[in-house]
């Protein structure tokens, strides 16, 4: 009568020992390095006035653009697995409060660095190709001018380097 529980016991105490010992233990390769929060973060300096804020519909449009270009990324056939396994809120947040912070919309930047934040993703040139595929069209969707978008995507295109890595 005792012999199943005694069987499922057996059975669980190396996982319960696993438990016990590292309750909350991550491989050294998924833990994030701390880092200091700060609008150095960014990757850019934002544009000076409020011009660029105006021409992208103020943290409203910013916003729709965001939504629209991240949901874009995750549903993306030729990139939404590199997106697989993330936030999709925290990565709306962050990249709103970038996006917010360059176009000089009245943002603060909190998230990491961006050679901090993709490293080991193993993004691809072909990949950050279609990444600003979807950002156009997210932009396009808004209404954004033509010149405003590529003042922003030229703002953005230094780093490359920090993103890309091979």
């Amino acid at each position: 009568m005792f012999r199943p529980l005694i069987l499922a016991a057996a059975l669980l105490a190396p996982t319960l020992a696993l438990a016990q010992t590292a309750p909350n233990a991550m491989p050294a390769e998924d833990k994030v390095d701390p880092y200091t929060p700060g609008n150095a973060n960014a990757g850019a300096t934002p544009f000076a006035g409020t011009g660029m804020a105006r021409a992208f519909h103020g943290q409203d449009g910013i916003r729709r653009i965001v939504e629209t270009f991240v949901s874009s990324n995750f549903a993306d056939p030729v990139i939404g697995d590199i997106f697989k396994g993330h936030d999709q809120v925290r990565l709306k947040r962050v990249l709103f409060e970038q996006f917010c912070y360059i176009l000089g919309a009245g943002c603060d930047y909190t998230g990491r660095d961006m050679k901090t934040a993709h490293h080991f993703m193993g993004v691809q040139q072909k990949d950050m190709n279609r990444l600003v595929q979807n950002l156009q069209a997210a932009m396009r969707k808004e209404r954004v001018g033509f010149a405003a978008q590529n003042k922003f995507l030229a703002k953005l295109a230094p780093m490359r380097g920090d993103v890309v890595e091979r």
